[in-house]
């Protein structure tokens, strides 16, 4: 089945603003934080200095605003126990799962790759 977007021409989508939607999204879930925060919650829900700790080098602001914008997007859950200390648990929602194998797919094709990357940029790099 067609998706939706697939079936009108690039002046609807332009028009309806659809295409600035789009590269939001894209956007959100191409940055190199997200996908490693995604990955990291694809197990379990984990706590927020569970998921820094995961995700070094970022840092805790960072971390914060990734975490906010995923929330934002619908992506991730935040569930605040009344604990003493408080605690704070990160999870995929179902959309966030449905990112999960699309973002380990392209993990997995970043790792078998990287080294002919690599090698490619040396050899551009020396001309």
């Amino acid at each position: 089945m067609a998706h939706p977007l697939t079936e009108v021409d690039d002046a609807d989508l332009c028009e309806d603003g659809r295409r600035a939607l789009i590269r939001d999204v894209l956007e959100r879930i191409g940055d190199k934080w997200s996908v490693v925060v995604i990955c990291q919650l694809g197990d379990t829900t984990r706590r927020f200095n569970e998921l820094r700790r995961m995700s070094e080098p970022i840092t805790q602001r960072m971390l914060s605003a990734t975490l906010q914008g995923l929330e934002r997007d619908g992506l991730v859950t935040r569930t605040v126990h009344d604990t003493k200390p408080l605690r704070v648990d990160y999870a995929l929602t179902p959309r966030g799962f449905s990112l999960l194998e699309v973002v380990r797919t392209l993990a997995g094709w970043a790792e078998d790759n990287a080294v002919g990357i690599l090698d490619s940029r040396t050899a551009f790099d020396a001309r």
